[in-house]
């Protein structure tokens, strides 16, 4: 099996994965090189117990086009190599498209891993990258049953699997080691319930002038501690728009490692994000999530009352930090029950040539 990753996300989904597989099949690692940082990338793999990557094809930050380009030549060159029995590719990132290309032109099957998610955006990279991911799979892991309705919708039938979300086997086996290991709190001197958590790295709101304006806006004036993990990309489009953060009450700190992350969203009062996957974890971890997007992929976050979509808009952020809770002895799990990793493998074994 080779598995194509790229991003802090994907990492994060492959390692429950990779425990299973590696008892039942060989594994190919193939790193793209799209998180490039090693505060977004090693870090992940030294925490999360995945060996380091067979191949790291060192692409970068580029445009979506010669990124997906790059990625895909090089992720072709290693498939020569290799001639695996399949592909596995997780999510929506430009990595997932570039394996997935790659693999199809080669007449070697696809599976993808959170399959069927839509937010019916076209202007997101994201969803042209998860739709065409999924018209080319095999394979298609649900994480949920909007996700199967989606891809039915589409005419894809065949090969999809409701297995449940690959992340909340992570958060599950992750997080008492976030709490034994991870000393973040008392490094950055913070209470449990008592901070903020805020997460931006989305192309629709840091490459939108616009939108950035209001969101720091809104975190300008927030009158209550919060730290802010600012993504590279993030920091460098601020300088760019010369927009500051001038608010003392915002701790801006570097990236961090998936334990302390878990840590830190675990004990925030609430968590302000444009990310997939942070949406996921804050729900997972039972912590109410304001996310600063116009629709989301995660629509049963909504449903359930535990996710308040604000967009960009300053007066709706600020109206959600203060007013938005949330009844969690009222939500139920739709995100299945950490088993999905055992549930992906058993269907890639009994269903390929493996």
């Amino acid at each position: 099996v080779v598995t194509v990753v790229g991003a802090r996300p994907q990492f994060i989904k492959a390692a429950p994965v990779h425990r299973v597989l590696r008892r039942r099949a060989e594994e190919i690692i193939v790193h793209t090189g799209q998180h490039y940082d090693p505060r977004l990338s090693k870090v992940f793999f030294e925490e999360l117990n995945i060996p380091q990557p067979d191949y790291h094809l060192g692409v970068g930050s580029k445009s979506h086009g010669a990124q997906t380009g790059e990625m895909l030549q090089k992720v072709e060159e290693v498939l020569e190599k290799v001639r695996p029995d399949l592909l596995l590719v997780y999510g929506d990132t430009n990595s997932t498209l570039a394996g997935a290309l790659a693999a199809a032109k080669m007449h070697i099957p696809i599976a993808h891993v959170e399959a069927g998610l839509r937010s019916f955006n076209r202007r997101m990279p994201e969803e042209i990258n998860r739709v065409l991911t999924d018209h080319l799979s095999r394979w298609l892991f649900c994480p949920t049953r909007t996700a199967v309705q989606n891809l039915e919708r589409e005419g894809i039938s065949k090969g999809v699997h409701l297995t449940g979300d690959v992340m909340l086997d992570a958060v599950l086996y992750n997080r008492k080691l976030a709490e034994e290991r991870s000393r973040i709190l008392e490094q950055l001197d913070l209470k449990p319930r008592e901070f903020l958590l805020i997460t931006l790295h989305r192309a629709e709101n840091t490459d939108d002038p616009r939108r950035m304006r209001s969101i720091v806006a809104a975190l300008n004036e927030l009158s209550v501690p919060a730290v802010f993990p600012m993504h590279p990309r993030t920091r460098n489009r601020l300088k760019q728009m010369e927009l500051s953060l001038s608010n003392p009450l915002v701790q801006v700190i570097e990236p961090v490692g998936y334990l302390d992350m878990l840590r830190l969203e675990a004990n925030a009062k609430k968590i302000l994000t444009d990310s997939g996957g942070v949406q996921k974890e804050a729900f997972f971890l039972q912590v109410p999530v304001i996310t600063m997007r116009d629709e989301t992929e995660w629509v049963e976050t909504v449903e359930q009352g535990a996710n308040r979509l604000t967009g960009a808009d300053k007066t709706a952020i600020l109206e959600a930090v203060e007013r938005f809770e949330v009844d969690f002895t009222r939500i139920s799990s739709v995100f299945g029950d950490g088993r999905a990793a055992e549930r992906i493998v058993d269907h890639l074994m009994r269903d390929s040539e493996l």
